[in-house]
């Protein structure tokens, strides 16, 4: 089998709608957890897929429809759920861990929910809402918003409200931006800041690391990303590489207060050199 680097590489130069999110998110559990039975898991999401393709041929032409059979899908028959009892556990943003536990994040949870939309042949996207990810379901001008953690349910404007208040405080209100459809690698990155801010916040900065590093094989183009490798670097007082990820940040970005202000540590970490 390929290695999982080397597919996350591949992953990497492929156009966003060429991306399969599901098959993208195992490579990236594969390097997490390199001793998960991924082929395992694999097995699960193809079944996963059949079983959707067969459903997309039995439902109503219709989103409330869909949206139920979804539900009844990966919610139900495949026991596909939010972990709420153990929501920080690292398992939960690991997509083979989730097939195993039957437990997962929002955003994991929602990548089994579009992997089954689309086998079923739907137009579904993941909803780039603060705090809490979402799918969205849609059929020519009509939209329905779905909470996947919570098994599926419909999101009314005043329900979102209260989601996002819940989220940001209670003086936040919807604006623009908050139900933007994520392309395949924005979700893979949402997955995998999961992982990448709990290591951070546990001081794990080699692990914290590696895990940006898996990130910009999938998103080479990522450049807040780069610059925030580059800040890890810095912390493990790894000069050179901090370096080198710094210029790839001001190649994408080359101009503006980020680029003034890396411009400005890559002075500093010059001097280290010396």
């Amino acid at each position: 089998m390929i290695d999982a680097r080397l597919a996350l590489e591949a992953i990497g130069q492929l156009p966003d709608a060429e991306i399969d999110v599901a098959d993208a998110a195992l490579q990236l559990g594969r390097v997490d957890a390199p001793e998960a039975d991924w082929l395992a898991a694999r097995k699960m999401l193809s079944e996963l897929a059949r079983d959707a393709a067969t459903m997309g041929n039995d439902t109503p032409d219709d989103l409330s429809a869909r949206a139920g059979a979804l539900a009844g899908l990966v919610s139900g028959r495949h026991r596909y759920v939010g972990d709420i009892e153990t929501y920080d556990d690292p398992a939960n943003a690991n997509l083979i861990r989730v097939t195993e536990r039957k437990l997962g994040l929002p955003v994991a949870i929602g990548i089994l929910w579009l992997h089954a939309a689309h086998a079923a042949g739907w137009d579904a996207h993941g909803l780039d809402f603060p705090g809490h990810f979402l799918v969205a379901l849609q059929r020519e001008s009509e939209k329905i918003v779905l909470d996947v953690f919570a098994g599926g349910a419909p999101l009314d404007a005043k329900e979102l409200r209260a989601l996002l208040k819940r989220v940001e405080g209670p003086k936040a209100e919807l604006r623009p931006g908050v139900l933007a459809p994520m392309g395949a690698r924005d979700i893979l990155m949402r997955l995998q800041n999961n992982i990448k801010v709990r290591r951070l916040r546990d001081n794990d900065l080699a692990g914290a690391l590696a895990c940006a590093e898996d990130m910009l094989r999938v998103a080479p183009d990522f450049a807040a990303l780069w610059r925030e490798t580059a800040l890890i670097h810095q912390r493990l007082d790894q000069v050179g590489a901090a370096l080198r990820c710094f210029e790839r940040f001001l190649k994408l970005v080359p101009d503006g207060v980020a680029a003034t202000r890396a411009r400005a540590v890559m002075e500093e970490l010059r001097t280290r050199l010396n």
